[in-house]
């Protein structure tokens, strides 16, 4: 009886033992499944975030790498080589930085296959003709040495020298000029940069092709909101450069108050309040961990840090001096 007796414990505990680790093996499953379901929400909430869709149907990453002030040459190929690196696919530039050969080097040099990085550049404020912009537009090409670019825009509305002047034939006449080459192929999308209201409206009233993005100076204290809007209700995707207002917000402890509170760095709470406008943010860094940093941005402002936001002063007028005719609340 006894030998029965320990017997039968014996498959009693090895039953419980059996049981308790199937319960131990349902819970690790369970926790396994949830935890890659809030993976996938997560991956695919910061897909829905960081692309944005233009009104011709062409998906672009919303951030983008600038270029403004970098030197051509090394300093170019080497910050744009390791923005690629550390997962940018978007890059902004112009004929006028002067660096368009330094990135289309960069680019062809990438391993990266040309499908999957968009390169944004503009026509130089200075050329207001047809034959001109036609002239330029094949330049550019020429300069990044690429078959096509992504997003070509009219750099200004008026010549740096003659800010606010009237160009809206020239304008026209340009606009025909991007709009012939984006039927060719040679362009993606075509859009605008610096332009207010009338300008915009200027090229809606005598296009065939619409602009599809406008790029203009957003960033904390200065939310462009009625233009923003103006071009939300026309399909026109705003792209925001000077996201740090060109180092004015840097070391802003109103700022930074709020950044803490979110465990995020100043230049990441600037480049998600850009985004949380529906605003494609131009970041830039020649830093390594600077440019990963800004790219980590999966995080939401409420809506009341919003506010205040929204409501903090320009802090570049003064430093940079006045504001442009496109800027303001």
């Amino acid at each position: 009886m006894d030998t029965h007796y320990r017997i039968n414990k014996k498959q009693i505990n090895m039953k419980r033992i059996l049981l308790l680790g199937a319960c131990v093996l349902l819970v690790i499953t369970s926790l396994s499944a949830q935890n890659k379901g809030n993976r996938q929400k997560t991956d695919t909430a910061k897909e829905q975030s960081l692309y944005v869709t233009l009104a011709n149907g062409q998906v672009i990453p919303r951030l983008c790498y600038g270029t403004w002030q970098t030197p051509a040459g090394e300093v170019t190929y080497n910050g744009v080589s390791e923005a690629l690196k550390v997962g940018y696919r978007h890059i902004d530039t112009a004929f006028d930085y002067g660096n368009e050969q330094s990135i289309g080097e960069a680019v062809r040099n990438s391993g990266i296959p040309r499908s999957e990085i968009f390169i944004t550049t503009k026509l130089s404020a200075s050329v207001k003709t047809y034959e001109g912009a036609k002239a330029a537009i094949n330049q550019s090409l020429a300069n990044l040495g690429l078959d096509y670019i992504d997003i070509y825009i009219i750099h200004a509305p008026w010549p740096w020298a003659n800010v606010g002047e009237d160009y809206n034939k020239a304008n026209v006449e340009v606009w025909r000029a991007m709009e012939e080459a984006y039927k060719e192929g040679k362009l993606k999308s075509i859009g605008l940069s610096n332009f207010n209201i009338a300008d915009v409206q200027n090229i809606l009233n005598n296009c065939s092709v619409k602009p599809v993005v406008n790029e203009v100076k957003v960033h904390v204290g200065n939310y462009p909101r009625t233009l923003v809007d103006f071009c939300k209700n026309n399909d026109i995707v705003v792209m925001g450069y000077s996201t740090l207002s060109t180092g004015a917000l840097i070391g802003r402890e109103d700022i930074q108050q709020i950044a803490d509170r979110y465990g995020v760095t100043l230049p990441q709470l600037c480049i998600r309040y850009s985004l949380q406008h529906g605003v494609t943010p131009l970041v830039k860094s020649l830093k390594p961990t600077h440019m990963a940093e800004n790219l980590k941005v999966n995080f939401t402002i409420s809506d009341d840090d919003m506010k205040v936001l929204d409501k903090l002063p320009n802090y570049s007028i003064g430093k940079f001096g006045p504001p442009m005719p496109y800027e303001g609340k």
